[in-house]
């Protein structure tokens, strides 16, 4: 089979690609938190390496590809799949800070997915709204929908650490509106995702690694809210809500654990029930990252609540996390080192 320009790495490349930079650079922090610096290092090179290569790809998709880009940002089912350009920047950012303390980098990165975010929030879902022919429930929402909770959390994320270095009241209030608009576009996204979970019926197909994201969404809360606690004392405003903050952060640290016997035995369900072949595909990735946010949510929660008695939580996620992406990362290289011959054939 001969492949011509269409599919091309860049023509195809899929809109929920920088997963991949979220899934490395939350493990990254998640491994720094644990004191194992030199697996930390090493897998921030490889995130900012991911986060150079896959902004190229995406500009020159924009540009060469137009058309394919359109259609895909405007797609109820891969449309907010770009948000992880916004998740990825700003996962990248707390890794520069936290592993490096580069926090000028992390400025600047914040603000690029500040400005990142609306372009790619409002196209997809004014796009969705007013489409004329529009899915069905079934076919029209999926885990990636929960990107819209996941990128609003990482700008609090970001936020809530820059907090750390100094008080800004601007900066505090965007936190804080950053951390509710996550909680209501997770309330609204989960009653219809859920919805479709209990009473529609679902082929294999449809439960996909993205599905994994409605516990990530969770956890990255947990990170968010747990940032702006540790930033209360510095802060008039986080210190006056800090309650409320401590409250919501130990409900979705709960929510988050709730779906993850769900999510391995739908996964369960899936492959080995229903057959469905264990292939790599850039959608694993989705898979990856919560488990490392739920390492790195844990720890600093443990942190900002003054509870111990959980320690090894995040101890055993890290350790799951790095399973999870040691073999996502061996089917990247595959995957790779297969299209050459691939596009010979």
């Amino acid at each position: 089979m001969r492949y011509g320009l269409r599919a091309s790495p860049v023509a195809t490349l899929s809109p929920g690609i920088f997963a991949m930079v979220m899934a490395t650079g939350i493990i990254a922090v998640a491994s720094s938190q644990q004191g194992i610096d030199w697996l930390a290092g090493a897998l921030y090179v490889v995130a900012a390496t991911m986060y150079a290569v896959l902004i190229l790809m995406l500009l020159l998709r924009i540009l060469l590809h137009r058309a394919a880009f359109v259609a895909d940002v405007t797609s109820h089912v891969s449309g907010f799949a770009f948000l992880t350009t916004v998740a990825g920047t700003n996962v990248l950012a707390a890794a520069s800070a936290l592993i490096h303390g580069w926090w000028g980098l992390a400025w600047g990165l914040w603000w690029f997915a500040l400005a990142v975010y609306p372009v790619f929030l409002y196209t997809t879902l004014i796009a969705v709204v007013i489409d004329e022919d529009k899915p069905g429930l079934e076919q029209g929402i999926n885990g990636t929908w929960f990107l819209l909770t996941v990128a609003t959390e990482s700008i609090a994320v970001v936020a809530g650490l820059l907090l750390t270095r100094g008080d800004n009241a601007l900066l505090a209030f965007t936190a804080l509106a950053a951390f509710g608009l996550g909680l209501v576009l997770y309330l609204v996204v989960m009653t219809a995702e859920f919805l479709r979970w209990a009473f529609r019926r679902l082929d294999p197909d449809q439960i996909d690694p993205p599905a994994w994201i409605a516990a990530g969404a969770m956890a990255i809360t947990v990170l968010a809210g747990s940032n702006l606690l540790i930033a209360a004392p510095g802060s008039p405003i986080l210190a006056r809500l800090a309650p409320f903050l401590a409250g919501v952060v130990i409900l979705a640290w709960a929510t988050a654990t709730f779906w993850l016997p769900l999510m391995v035995a739908l996964g369960v369900w899936r492959h080995l029930v229903r057959r469905v072949p264990l292939r790599y595909a850039p959608a694993f990735w989705a898979l990856v990252f919560p488990i490392g946010m739920y390492s790195a949510a844990t720890f600093r929660m443990l942190d900002a609540i003054r509870q111990e008695g959980l320690g090894w939580v995040p101890q055993v996620a890290l350790a799951v996390a790095l399973v999870a992406w040691a073999v996502t990362f061996g089917g990247l290289l595959h995957h790779v080192l297969q299209r050459p011959s691939e596009t010979a054939a």
